[in-house]
């Protein structure tokens, strides 16, 4: 069956494995992979590991990626299992006809072509001629080692070198052009033939995953322009879909280095050799939606870096843009800013794998850096129209996600930081780091109100009620006015038909709680979802947010472990939404009480 160069590498890419090997074995988390009992073999101790491109089995031996488990767990054949992975993944499968076969000898025999002026451009650096280039390789830095493992080279001055060398290897004129190293001479020049693509460059084998040279890059010596030259597009090279270094960090990666998506070759290979061995580039474009589903087929949360500038600034924003509508729960990123002037290349040889590894540690998850890419430009006091141009900003960058779960997460998370930023007593830009004076922490004072917004949102939302009625019934608050309304409210939800907050106001009026309801409702400090405009959701969200903060995580996971009991006994689907529910609750909580509140109340 002969396919198109690349057809098969996309198929695998686009075929999760995990969730495709999920429906024969049960799989677990295991670190960065998946952990189960093979479903090739009996076995009680699980021995089967599922990466994010492979499977292998240490009891049976068992190996192998998407296609080979569909032959060896179903005896599908390998076009039918081609097929039905194509099908699943919404590719059609090119027709095996003579012109695809035609095409497959001939990228065969363009990655022969490309591996023959790899090794000339290797040969030359090492000679007389590509003394400067190698001369200049050692100056930044680069090791011998690190020059032969990356294949760096020298092109040498042009004139039909390159050519003339490979027609002893029965390389034609028309090979080399078709594989991007020449080029047809302008038709208005004088003479015939084509022209060398590289001269008087070094030379930077491109790869594809499987290590194979698909293209090069150059880069003169001086001060020649344009600075870096890449391939033109092939039939083996597209620049949206490759990556410079992919090949060494997907191996990295699966030896649990960090992926890291830098700028340039030199950044790349100088982080390698420093020991960030998933370092990876794009090649002289912005970041494209194939490079990012690329990135996430070695790793679940490569980190992209970005010079400290307005530059940097913007081509994080169109990063994370690009992002949104790809992200997934298991696939997002972080974003790292580079110090100011620096670029990794400069920052490893200055300060050492530990300035680098600096960089990484304060990368923002994709959530946190969101709203300052955002909110950049809003000013230190915005007015109630910059406010809500921001608050759209916000709704609509998360609304841009597939997955409605994480999108709601993620609205979540955005406007909890639009309402830290911007009520009252903060400092600084809307987008920038606040320093505010920290103040000894009251815990009583913390939860009490905690516990005031609890039941503000429960005053405004009484049809909360009949929902939460048997985690409410159980949950402990500050005596006083919380406790008396905590009553009161229970009482009513027990003899009353008509939930809406009125009825209730009336009621806790009538039981001489007027002041307690004043106090509780009061605006100041109150959370989003706690007023009385707020959205059904939004309210709900929020009242098992502050549950949770009260109720404790000890007391969460035990509540839990009786929900998970009583859907096992019952079937219930009441019993299903309390378990969903508590699970959010000990999410949200185990994400962090501070950051939590941050958009709440203190």
């Amino acid at each position: 069956m002969a396919l198109p160069p690349g057809f098969l590498d996309d198929l695998r890419a686009r075929t999760p494995l995990a969730p495709l090997i999920g429906r024969k074995a049960r799989l677990l988390r295991n670190g960065r992979q998946w952990k189960g009992c093979c479903p090739f073999h009996n076995e009680k101790t699980p021995s089967f590991y599922v990466y994010d491109d492979h499977f292998h089995c240490f009891g049976c031996g068992a190996h192998g990626d998407a296609i080979t488990f569909l032959m060896r767990s179903e005896g599908a054949a390998f076009p039918e299992a081609v097929e039905r992975l194509a099908a699943e993944a919404g590719m059609e499968v090119p027709k095996p006809t003579p012109q695809a076969a035609a095409r497959e000898r001939r990228a065969r025999d363009l990655h022969g072509v490309l591996a023959a002026a790899e090794a000339a451009f290797r040969r030359r650096l090492h000679q007389p001629e590509g003394r400067a280039a190698l001369d200049y390789l050692r100056r930044r830095g680069l090791t011998d080692e690190t020059i032969a493992r990356f294949g760096l080279g020298w092109s040498g001055e042009g004139r039909g070198a390159l050519a003339a060398e490979l027609k002893a290897e029965g390389i034609e004129m028309a090979q080399l052009i078709e594989a991007g190293l020449m080029k047809p001479r302008d038709p208005d020049s004088p003479g015939a033939g084509a022209v060398d693509l590289y001269f008087n460059r070094v030379m930077f084998p491109i790869r594809d995953r499987r290590s194979r040279v698909i293209s090069f890059g150059g880069r003169v010596l001086g001060d020649g322009q344009p600075k870096y030259v890449n391939g033109p597009e092939t039939q083996l090279f597209q620049k949206r879909r490759s990556l410079y270094g992919l090949d060494l960090a997907r191996e990295g990666a699966f030896r649990g280095a960090a992926v890291v998506v830098v700028e340039g070759y030199m950044d790349v290979i100088a982080l390698q050799q420093a020991g960030f061995t998933g370092a990876v580039a794009p090649l002289g474009t912005a970041l494209t939606a194939e490079q990012l589903q690329a990135l996430w087929g070695i790793g679940a949360e490569p980190v992209l870096c970005f010079d400290g500038d307005a530059a940097g600034g913007r081509a994080a924003a169109r990063a994370a843009e690009l992002a949104l509508p790809l992200l997934a729960p298991e696939r997002s990123l972080r974003l790292a800013t580079l110090p100011g002037g620096e670029d990794p290349d400069t920052l490893v040889m200055r300060r050492g794998a530990a300035g680098f590894q600096a960089v990484l540690d304060a990368a923002q998850p994709l959530g946190e850096a969101l709203y300052r890419l955002l909110a950049e430009g809003v000013p230190t006091t915005p007015t109630p129209e910059q406010r809500a141009a921001l608050r759209h900003r916000l709704t609509n960058a998360a609304a841009l996600i597939p997955d409605r779960a994480l999108a709601a997460e993620y609205r979540r998370v955005l406007l909890d930081r639009f309402y830290a930023a911007t009520r009252r007593g903060r400092t600084g830009p809307v987008g920038a780091p606040r320093t505010m004076q920290r103040m000894p922490i009251d815990a009583g004072a913390v939860r009490q109100e905690r516990a005031r917004n609890l039941l503000a949102i429960l005053v405004h939302h009484p049809w909360i009620l009949a929902e939460v009625e048997e985690a409410l019934t159980g949950l402990d608050l500050p005596e006083g006015p919380c406790t008396r309304l905590h009553a009161a409210m229970l009482a009513w939800l027990a003899r009353t038909d008509t939930l809406d907050s009125p009825s209730l106001m009336a009621q806790l009026a009538e039981c001489g709680l007027g002041e307690s309801v004043a106090w509780v409702t009061r605006r100041d400090g109150l959370c989003a979802a706690a007023a009385s405009e707020a959205q059904p959701r939004e309210a709900l969200d929020g009242f098992w947010h502050f549950f949770g903060l009260l109720r404790g995580e000890a007391e969460l996971i035990a509540d839990r472990a009786d929900a998970e009991r009583m859907l096992a006994e019952t079937n219930d689907p009441i019993a299903q939404q309390r378990l969903i529910r508590l699970s959010e609750a000990l999410a949200m909580l185990r994400g962090g009480d501070e950051a939590a509140d941050a958009g709440h109340a203190p």
